[in-house]
C-alpha cells in the first residue's frame, strides 16, 4: 500500500460494457488518494451475476482471494441446523477436477494459507498466496463453485459429518463456558427464528441430514449470483479479469436470492435460564438484551455504551466487580449480525458468591451510569480506539479484501469503510444516552446462570423459560421447489489441467538498522511507511527461568508483569489507561518462560505522548499491597480453574512428565498455588529491581519513523541502569525410559486430549538440525495434509485437528504430537498416532512428500513480512538469536538442496517411538481397559501430575 489513506476520484455506476473484450461490466471504480479511509477498487459484474472486486496493492508480492457466499446458518431449515457450516467442510473435499484433499495440498504447496468460515449470514473461502499463484487459486475456487456435486460421495459426507461433530464437542461441549451461546440463542429468539440455533448446529440435527440435503443446499445457495469474488494484492488488473472470466464466466446462474429482513425479538419478561458446566470453576452471569442489526443507525452508539459501562479499567463494571475483588472478569459487548444485535453483560464472580446478589449489582451499575452520563473523555477514548482499529484493518491485503467483500455482500457497497468509520466519528453523547434509554433501561433480558458442578442450585433465579416447540413456526424456511441441476456449457480449454504458476516473485526481507546503547540494550528497526503507525516490542530476557533456583518464588515474573499493568507513581491504573485510550495507543506487559515483554502500538502522530507513557510504565511503577492482593487472587483462581479444563491439564501434565518435579520447566509460568500464595510485595519490588535491566533487553521498532527520529525519542532508555545479572541457563537431561502412558481422569469428558512426545534438547537454530527437523516433521504433522491429520481427521473423522511439531529455544527443545479426539476413539487415536510416528521413523519420507515440503516451505516467504507485526517478529528473531540478516536466503538454499536421505536420518535420530511418553486426559472409567490393550505401562496421575494410587 503506497499511500496511507484513499479517496474516491470517481465512482462510475455505469453498468456499461467494459472496453475490455471480456463478458463483464464495470460497475464502479474508486481510485487512491491521500486524505481519507477509502480502499481503492474496481467492481465488475459477470453475465452470470458474479460480483468481482479487484484491489491492486503492489507493496508485497502476494495476493488474497476471497469468495463470499451470502448464505449462513440463518438460511437453514428448522431441525436441520449446522448445515451451512457442515457444507463449508464439504467444499474442501474435492470437486470435478480437484481431487479429495487436493485443495489444501495445492494451496499449501504454493506457500500459501487458506481457510473457510461460516457465520449466521455468510460463508467465505479464502487463500493468501505468492502473487504468481493467483491463476491457480481462481481455478480452484471456480471448480468448487461450478463443478462440485459430481465429486460428492457418501463416504466423504460421513467423514465430514463426524469431523463437524468433533468440532462441536471440542469447541463447545468440552470447552469452559462453551455452551452459553447456544443456551442464549434458544432463549433470546422465538422458536424457529433462524438465529435461535448456532452456526455449529445441534448434534441431533446433524444426524438428520443426508447427501440429498447437501446437494439441494448447494444448488439453492452456491450460484455465482449469490457470491462476491474479491481479489487484492500484487495483481495485473487486465490479466486478472481475463482469468476470472475464463474460469468463472460460464458457471450457470443459480436461483434468485433475496435479502432476509426480520424484526428484532421482543421479550415479555426477563427470561431466566441456567445450565451446569463440568469444565469451570467460576460461575457466570449474563444479561442479553435484543438490540439492532449491523449497519443500523444505532449500532455505533450501542457499541460505545458497551465500551463505557463494561470495557477497560475505568469502566463501571471493572470498578464495581474486578477492582473490588468480587469477580475475576466483567465486561460488556454488543455483537451484531444481519438480522439482529445482542447487548450482553458478562460477569465471572469468584466461587462461593451469590449470583442473585450479582444480578442486583449489575442492575446497580446501569443506574450508576445513568446518573453520571457520558463525558467528552468517554467519547474521545472510544473514537480514538475505533480509528486505531480501522488502521489495523488496512495493514494487510487480507484485511482490506475482507472489508470490501463484507460491505459488498451486505450493503452492495464495497466503499462503505469510510462511512463505517464516520458513524463512530460523528457520535454524540446524546446518541449514547438515547440508545441506553431505548434498548436497555427498563427492558427485559435473557438472564443466564452458568454453574460449576456442585453449584446446581445457585442460579440467580430459578429457570422460568423453556422453548415451546409446539408453537407453529412462522419464520421463513428455504424453498427448494425451484432448485434444479445445472450444468456448465463446454469450455474451450481443458479445465482438468491445473494452471502452471509464473516465476516465483522476488522476496525482499525488510531493510533493517541496528543500534546498541552503552548500557547494553540492543535495538533493531525497520522503516515502514505503509500505514502511519509505529510498533515497538521490548523484550527482557529472564522471565520464568529466573525462578529456576528458587521454585518457592515460582510465578514472581508473571505476577510482577501483571502488576506493571497497574498504577504508576503519577497515574492510577484507570488514569494511565485513559491517557492511552485518548490516543488510541496501547502498552501491554506480559511474561513467559524465557522473558518479559512490553508491547507498544501507536499512531505515528501520537508517538511522543505514547513514549512518555512507556517511560512512566517502565521506570515508575507503583506496586501496592491493594493491587498485589487483587492480582494474586486472580492468579490463584486462574491456576485452580485450569485444573478443571482438559487442554491446560494435558499441557501441564505433559511438561511435568517430561521435565520432572523440581524443574522450573515443569511448572507453569503462573506458578503454583503454594508459591503464589507466599509471594510478597517485597518479592515483587526485588524482582523488578534486579530483573528489569537493559543489558538483557532488546527493542524492536517497526513503523513510519526514521532511525534518527526514533533514537532521539527513546533517549530515556539510555539512562536505564545496568547490573551484573546474566541471562539464565538450564541443563535438561531427558528421561528416556521406554514408552509409558499417563492417564488423567476427566470424568464424563466427551473428548480426550492426547499428547505424545519427549525432550529432544534440540535448541533453536536457523541452519542446523533444529531447522532441518522442522522440515522433516512437515509431512508428518506440520501441515494440514500431514500424515497424522489426514489419518485422524480426514480419514477417520475422530478429531477437529491433529498435529506434531518441534519446539526449541536457546536452552532446550521438545517434540510433541497432539490432538483432541472423541472419547470413544481415544485408544484407536493413540494407536494411529504412534503408528504414524513409527512408520515415518522406519520408512522415512516419500518422494512426493519431499517435493511437497520443498515447494510449500520454500515459497512461504512471500507471506512473512507484510504487516508490522510480522516484520517485528522477523526482527525479533534476528536480535534475540543474533542471526545474520541473510539467514532467510541460507534457509532457502537448505530447503532446495535437502535430500530424502537427510530427512530420513533426522527422523531416525529424533522420532524414536521408544523415547515417547503418552498423556491422555479423559474419562478413565470408559478408557482405561481399552488403553491397556495397547500394551503400554499405564500410570495414573492427577491434574497436578502426581501419581494416583490405584485401588
Amino acid at each position: 500500500m503506497s499511500n496511507y489513506f484513499f479517496r474516491i476520484i470517481s465512482i462510475a455506476t455505469l453498468l456499461m460494457t467494459s472496453q475490455l473484450i471480456f463478458a463483464q461490466k464495470l460497475v464502479e471504480k474508486v481510485e487512491s488518494g491521500e486524505n481519507d479511509w477509502t480502499i481503492p477498487y474496481q467492481k465488475y459484474v459477470l453475465d452470470n451475476g458474479l460480483t468481482v472486486i479487484l484491489h491492486q496493492d503492489l507493496s508485497d508480492p502476494l495476493v488474497h482471494v476471497d469468495v463470499t457466499y451470502h448464505v449462513g446458518s440463518a438460511r437453514e431449515e428448522l431441525n436441520k441446523s449446522g448445515f451451512a457450516h457442515f457444507f463449508e467442510h464439504m467444499m474442501f473435499q474435492g470437486s470435478e477436477n480437484v481431487a479429495d484433499e487436493e485443495h489444501f495440498k495445492v494451496v499449501t504447496a504454493s506457500g500459501g494459507t487458506l481457510n473457510g468460515t461460516t457465520n449466521r449470514d455468510r460463508t467465505n473461502y479464502f487463500e493468501t498466496v505468492p502473487s504468481n499463484q493467483l491463476e491457480t487459486m481462481l481455478w480452484l475456487e471456480a471448480d468448487r463453485m461450478g463443478y462440485f456435486l459430481d465429486a460428492v460421495t457418501q463416504e466423504k459426507f460421513e467423514v465430514q459429518r463426524a469431523t463437524v461433530k468433533n468440532e462441536k464437542q471440542q469447541n463447545y461441549d468440552n470447552r469452559p463456558y462453551g455452551m452459553f451461546r447456544e443456551k442464549n440463542a434458544e432463549a433470546l429468539y422465538p422458536y424457529g427464528h433462524p438465529y435461535s440455533w448456532l452456526t455449529i448446529g445441534l448434534l441431533e440435527d446433524l444426524d438428520r441430514v443426508d447427501v440429498a440435503d447437501l446437494k439441494k443446499f448447494f444448488l439453492r445457495w452456491y450460484g455465482p449470483n449469490n457470491a462476491t469474488l474479491t481479489i487484492g494484492g500484487n495483481i495485473d488488473v487486465k490479466q486478472t479479469l481475463a482469468w476470472v472470466n475464463k474460469y468463472f464466466g460460464k458457471i450457470p446462474v443459480g436461483p434468485e436470492v433475496e435479502d432476509m429482513k426480520l424484526e428484532a425479538p421482543v421479550l415479555d419478561k426477563d427470561r431466566y435460564v441456567s445450565y451446569v458446566d463440568n469444565n469451570i470453576r467460576f460461575p457466570a452471569l449474563l444479561f442479553t438484551y435484543p438490540t439492532v442489526p449491523e449497519f443500523h443507525k444505532d449500532e455505533a452508539a450501542l457499541e460505545c455504551l458497551a465500551d463505557i459501562i463494561g470495557q477497560g479499567q475505568d469502566s463501571y463494571f471493572y470498578k464495581k466487580f474486578v477492582l473490588t475483588q468480587k469477580a475475576i472478569q466483567a465486561s460488556i459487548f454488543n455483537p451484531t449480525s444481519e438480522l439482529a444485535g445482542e447487548f450482553t453483560m458478562f460477569v465471572l464472580p469468584y466461587p462461593g458468591t451469590s449470583l442473585s446478589d450479582f444480578e442486583g449489582m449489575m442492575r446497580e451499575a446501569l443506574v450508576e451510569f445513568e446518573q453520571e452520563g457520558v463525558s467528552d473523555e468517554d467519547l474521545q477514548k472510544f473514537k480514538a480506539k475505533k480509528e486505531a482499529g480501522a488502521l489495523r484493518t488496512l495493514e494487510s491485503v487480507r484485511g482490506k479484501v475482507s472489508s470490501l467483500a463484507h460491505f459488498e455482500t451486505f450493503l452492495d457497497n464495497p466503499n462503505y469503510f469510510p462511512e463505517s468509520l464516520k458513524s463512530y466519528q460523528e457520535l454524540t453523547k446524546e446518541d449514547v444516552i438515547r440508545v441506553y434509554n431505548k434498548y436497555i433501561k427498563g427492558q427485559y433480558a435473557v438472564i443466564q446462570s452458568v454453574l460449576p458442578k456442585g453449584m446446581e442450585n445457585m442460579a440467580a433465579k430459578p429457570d422460568n423459560y423453556q422453548v415451546d416447540k409446539t408453537v407453529k413456526n412462522t419464520f421463513p424456511t428455504t424453498d427448494y421447489a425451484k432448485v434444479a441441476e445445472r450444468k456448465s456449457p463446454k469450455d474451450d480449454f481443458d479445465r482438468s489441467v491445473k494452471p502452471s504458476p509464473g516465476a516465483n516473485p522476488t522476496i525482499e526481507v525488510p531493510q533493517l538498522w541496528k543500534e546498541t546503547f552503552a548500557n547494553g540494550i540492543k535495538i533493531i528497526g525497520t522503516e515502514n511507511k505503509e500505514t502511519p503507525s509505529v510498533t515497538l516490542r521490548l523484550y527482557i530476557e529472564g522471565g520464568h527461568l529466573l525462578e529456576k533456583d528458587n521454585l518457592d518464588k515460582a510465578g514472581i515474573a508473571s505476577l510482577t508483569a501483571s502488576l506493571m499493568g497497574e498504577g504508576t507513581e503519577n497515574y492510577s491504573a484507570a488514569e494511565f489507561e485513559n491517557e492511552l485510550e485518548k490516543l488510541g495507543s496501547s502498552i501491554s506487559v506480559g511474561s513467559g518462560q524465557s522473558g518479559t515483554y512490553i508491547s507498544v502500538n501507536t499512531l505515528t502522530k501520537h508517538i511522543d505522548r505514547t513514549l512518555e507513557l512507556l517511560e512512566e510504565r517502565l521506570f515508575r511503577p507503583k506496586f501496592t499491597e491493594e493491587d498485589l492482593a487483587r492480582v494474586k487472587k486472580q492468579t490463584l483462581e486462574s491456576i485452580k480453574a485450569s485444573k478443571k479444563q482438559p487442554v491446560p491439564i494435558a499441557n501441564s501434565v505433559f511438561n511435568t512428565v517430561l521435565y520432572g518435579k523440581g524443574n522450573v520447566l515443569a511448572i507453569s509460568s503462573e506458578g503454583t498455588e503454594a508459591s503464589v500464595e507466599a509471594l510478597t510485595l517485597e518479592d515483587v519490588n526485588q524482582f523488578y529491581k534486579e530483573s528489569y535491566v537493559p543489558q538483557l533487553s532488546q527493542l524492536v521498532v517497526v513503523g513510519d519513523i526514521t532511525k534518527e527520529s526514533l533514537l532521539a525519542k527513546i533517549d530515556f532508555l539510555s539512562t536505564w541502569k545496568a547490573n551484573d545479572l546474566q541471562a539464565p541457563t538450564i541443563e535438561v537431561t531427558p528421561k528416556n525410559e521406554g514408552t509409558v502412558l499417563y492417564l488423567v481422569d476427566k470424568p464424563n469428558a466427551p473428548q480426550s486430549e492426547i499428547r505424545i512426545g519427549y525432550v529432544t534438547n534440540l535448541k533453536y537454530d536457523v541452519e542446523g538440525e533444529y531447522f532441518k527437523s522442522t522440515l522433516m516433521n512437515y509431512p508428518l504433522g506440520g501441515a494440514f495434509n500431514s500424515r497424522i491429520n489426514l489419518n485422524l481427521r480426514e480419514d477417520k473423522g475422530w478429531t477437529y485437528g491433529a498435529r506434531s511439531s518441534f519446539y526449541g529455544d536457546k536452552l532446550t527443545g521438545e517434540f510433541v504430537a497432539s490432538a483432541g479426539v472423541k472419547a470413544v476413539a481415544t485408544d484407536s487415536a493413540v494407536y494411529e498416532m504412534m503408528s504414524e510416528i513409527q512408520e515415518y521413523y522406519k520408512e522415512g519420507i516419500t518422494p512426493e512428500e519431499l517435493d511437497f515440503m520443498k515447494s510449500s516451505v520454500g515459497q512461504k516467504d512471500a507471506l512473512k513480512y507484510e504487516t508490522p507485526g510480522q516484520k517485528a517478529a522477523f526482527l525479533n528473531r534476528i536480535i534475540q538469536y543474533d542471526l545474520s540478516e541473510g539467514y532467510v536466503k541460507k534457509q532457502n538454499k537448505i530447503i532446495s538442496k535437502i535430500k530424502a536421505e537427510n530427512v530420513n536420518e533426522l527422523a531416525r535420530k529424533y522420532l524414536d517411538p521408544s523415547k515417547m511418553v503418552i498423556i491422555v486426559v479423559g474419562d478413565k472409567a470408559s478408557l482405561k481397559d481399552k488403553l491397556a490393550r495397547l500394551g503400554y505401562e499405564i500410570v495414573e496421575l492427577d491434574a497436578d501430575g502426581n501419581e494416583v494410587a490405584v485401588k
